[in-house]
């Protein structure tokens, strides 16, 4: 069972942890699944909140330094401390502000936490020992991302590296703890200059400080920002515009702590960070590579859409001109080539990585931006209905400007249509056609679930089919209406 101290927040007392001789690390919470806290915290808690109670229990974690950054935390507070298993369980008040009245009441709980290490470690307070723990990270030097927002934890943070040629600095509120230093001295002495680093650290979104305090987590050399935040999250979420003020590139993203957002989920985190990616011609080498020439006097190309509902292919002359569509082997059929008539490949959709490594991966989202360039122009907007997501993609200056997609749910996707065809006991194209001569019976919900319940209630109360089908249509034009707006106001 496991000694450390562990600790969930960048205004954590680490220094004074040291002053004590005890071990320490942070907590990198990432659950399988939730059945742990679920059994024992209320259902609504954020996914941050039950990871940590999972990697508490799953770990054998019995010391644990807690903040007051959230009522989640609280919460968690509470659990554990309820369960009767933990050896060391502190709960740190923090101030939302910075002032001489907090600052000299933080500095009393921290005393309070002092006294509490000293019995748990058995040891006296270093001031060596704590100065020596101040440690100030170097600033990264020459381009790069910034991972700003709520705490992702190592697996987003080289899940995001890794789509990036770019280096990325983790800026966010557990990855840009930096004090100012603090003179080594008795702990009498120590604790008020100590309480007025820990609340001089760049705020986070919980701290009663204006948003532009947190200007200094970007730096001249950042050329694009990865704005993160968990599902629910009462600080993070609402600060979803807070990147804006920096005039960059922004691309934001939203997990819930679980390992799923990573695996089954992971295609559209994989096509949001490849397309933003893409379009700062930052991909790394690995996926940006050439597709080897097959046959040097090549007349042909093919490109290969594998997505959650089929998989297409295409052919194309060296005039650009369509030959052939379907699974890359009919394709070829129908073409009248070879393979090896294919002077190149391009893998595209949610297995592009899994189709071979003969051809280039792209995003879906640089594609359709580029046979829409092709067809229409350099300018436009397009919107791509999808099996298991919906894209709205604008074009300027002849390449992806915007881009927004919904990642929560299907609903305003294929998939949504689908069901409600099913169960209106129809195709989706008599679906379309029925819409057309029906007047709209609104669809309250965009769960897909909650709609199906909907659309089953509307059937048994006897509602024209052709109503039904109108409303289901309408509520994805309203949805994609909503997520276009979202692409022309993104940064």
């Amino acid at each position: 069972m496991s000694k450390t101290i562990y600790y969930a927040c960048k205004y954590a007392p680490l220094e004074l942890f040291a002053g004590y001789g005890a071990t320490f690390s942070a907590l990198d919470p990432l659950a399988e699944s939730f059945s742990c806290a679920e059994r024992c915290a209320h259902a609504n808690l954020c996914g941050y909140a039950k990871a940590v109670l999972e990697q508490v229990e799953q770990s054998g974690i019995r010391a644990l330094v807690l903040t007051n950054c959230c009522d989640a935390m609280l919460r968690v507070y509470d659990v554990l401390a309820a369960s009767g298993k933990m050896e060391f369980l502190q709960l740190l008040p923090v101030p939302h502000q910075s002032t001489p009245a907090t600052r000299a009441r933080f500095a009393r709980d921290l005393r309070r936490l002092a006294d509490a290490l000293q019995r748990y470690t058995g040891q006296e307070f270093d001031a060596q020992r704590a100065h020596a723990f101040f440690v100030h990270t170097p600033h990264a030097e020459g381009p790069h991302l910034t991972l700003l927002g709520a705490h992702g934890g190592s697996v987003l943070y080289d899940t995001v590296q890794k789509a990036f040629a770019l280096p990325v600095v983790d800026a966010t509120c557990t990855g840009n703890r930096e004090l100012a230093d603090v003179a080594p001295a008795a702990l009498e002495d120590f604790l008020p200059g100590y309480a007025a680093a820990l609340l001089g650290q760049i705020p986070c979104m919980r701290m009663d400080a204006p948003v532009s305090e947190r200007a200094a987590l970007v730096d001249g050399q950042t050329v694009g920002i990865v704005y993160h935040t968990v599902q629910f999250c009462d600080y993070y979420a609402p600060g979803l515009t807070a990147p804006e003020q920096f005039h960059l590139p922004v691309l934001k993203i939203e997990t819930d702590c679980s390992r799923q957002t990573f695996t089954s989920g992971g295609g559209q985190l994989s096509t949001r960070l490849g397309a933003f990616a893409e379009s700062l011609n930052a991909v790394p080498d690995t996926e940006n590579k050439e597709a080897p020439a097959m046959n040097t006097n090549a007349q042909y190309a093919a490109g290969i859409d594998s997505g959650s509902a089929s998989t297409d292919a295409v052919i194309l002359d060296r005039s650009g001109k369509i030959c052939a569509r379907q699974a890359l082997e009919q394709a070829l059929t129908m073409a009248g080539i070879a393979e090896s008539d294919l002077g190149s490949k391009v893998y595209t959709g949610y297995g592009r990585e899994f189709l071979g490594d003969d051809g280039a991966a792209v995003t879906e989202i640089t594609c359709h931006g580029t046979g829409a360039v092709r067809l229409f122009g350099d300018h436009g907007t397009v919107i791509d209905v999808g099996g298991q997501d919906t894209k709205v993609i604008q074009i300027k200056g002849g390449r992806v400007a915007k881009f927004a997609m919904n990642d929560k749910c299907a609903a305003g996707t294929g998939r949504f249509l689908e069901i409600m065809a099913d169960r209106l006991g129809i195709s989706q194209q008599q679906m379309a056609d029925l819409a057309r001569s029906g007047e709209p019976t609104k669809i309250s919900s965009m769960c897909t679930v909650f709609a199906e319940s909907e659309v089953i209630s509307l059937i048994g109360r006897g509602e024209p089919r052709e109503n039904i089908a109108r409303g289901v249509i309408d509520s994805v034009v309203s949805r994609v209406a909503t997520m276009a707006g979202q692409a022309a106001g993104a940064p």
